[in-house]
């Protein structure tokens, strides 16, 4: 093996996807940088992965990279792993790679499953474009509901409910797919608009939301009307960005429709 910094994605459920290259990095590299060390030593037990390893997660990363780059500069190959999937794919990583390049260090990947793509293939919504928001934030929604390609979340189980009944609200035109434990036994993916999908049971698992792209028809004034109604009796400021973010007229636009009907109350 070359001298550097090997990115290594594992499996995010079924061990059948590590990939033997991954599993002959991983054994021959001086030392493996973990997310969770106890957790990468039940896949290092499984593959027989017997390699020095040190923890590298969120909180130490940027302690712990100054340290793994005089180890590569002076000649140590090391692999970095993440709990699930590709490092530095909203797990610890991007720091390590990011400065590895600044020094000059060499970085190669060894390529492996990513949730996040995995979860756009199984929607069946479109792939030629999307962003990755990382884990879902109702702070930056609305923003997020400007992004009118297919947009993909990361969510826990314990928030998945309260988040399809504020995309009820937000993204009401856009259908959403529940995409949970892939590659797991209970793999299952449930696909419908928010307001269809308030009442089921909550889901449990991984999960990953993906929400469709943003329909191409503008709305009328009719409905945007309809909208008015519903979002008076916020702040004028509140009901403002939320009167922009469902119905794609600017904020503007949006105040002013906000300010005609308060005076038609008056």
């Amino acid at each position: 093996m070359q001298t550097g910094l090997y990115i290594v994605g594992t499996p995010i459920g079924n061990l059948s996807d590590m990939s033997p290259r991954a599993i002959e990095v991983l054994r021959s590299a001086d030392l493996i940088a973990a997310e969770d060390t106890r957790v990468f030593g039940k896949l290092a037990s499984h593959f027989d992965i017997k390699t020095p390893r040190c923890a590298m997660h969120d909180h130490n990363e940027r302690d712990v990279v100054p340290d793994l780059i005089e180890k590569m500069q002076h000649g140590m190959t090391v692999a970095a792993v993440s709990d699930a999937g590709m490092p530095g794919v909203s797990d610890p990583g991007f720091r390590l790679v990011r400065e590895c390049r600044a020094a000059g260090v060499p970085v190669f990947v060894v390529p492996g499953p990513t949730a996040a793509v995995s979860a756009l293939v199984l929607s069946g919504f479109p792939t030629d474009r999307f962003t990755f928001c990382g884990f879902f934030d109702e702070k930056k929604v609305r923003d997020d509901n400007k992004i009118r390609h297919t947009i993909i979340y990361y969510e826990s189980p314990n928030r998945i409910m309260s988040t399809i009944a504020l995309l009820a609200r937000v993204m009401p035109e856009r259908q959403i797919a529940i995409v949970r434990e892939i590659t797991k036994i209970h793999e299952e993916t449930i696909i419908g608009y928010p307001a269809e999908l308030v009442g089921i049971t909550p889901p449990r698992g991984e999960i990953v939301l993906v929400v469709a792209p943003a329909p191409e028809y503008k709305m009328t004034d009719a409905e945007i009307r309809e909208i008015v109604n519903d979002v008076v009796g916020a702040s004028t400021k509140d009901a403002a960005a939320d009167l922009a973010a469902r119905t794609g007229i600017s904020k503007k636009e949006a105040y002013r429709r906000l300010l005609e009907k308060q005076e038609e109350q008056a």
